[in-house]
């Protein structure tokens, strides 16, 4: 039997790769979490 591609689940990205997009939204907690230390 023949193996399927792995589905993403939606293709409404504004990245090109799911390396890319993994890495903006680490970045992106990582500010949140430095705010939120810095201001709690």
């Amino acid at each position: 039997m023949a193996e399927e591609k792995f589905d993403r689940g939606t293709a409404l990205t504004i990245f090109g790769t799911d390396r890319h997009e993994d890495l903006v939204a680490l970045a992106v907690s990582l500010v949140i979490a430095l705010l939120v230390y810095l201001y709690v």
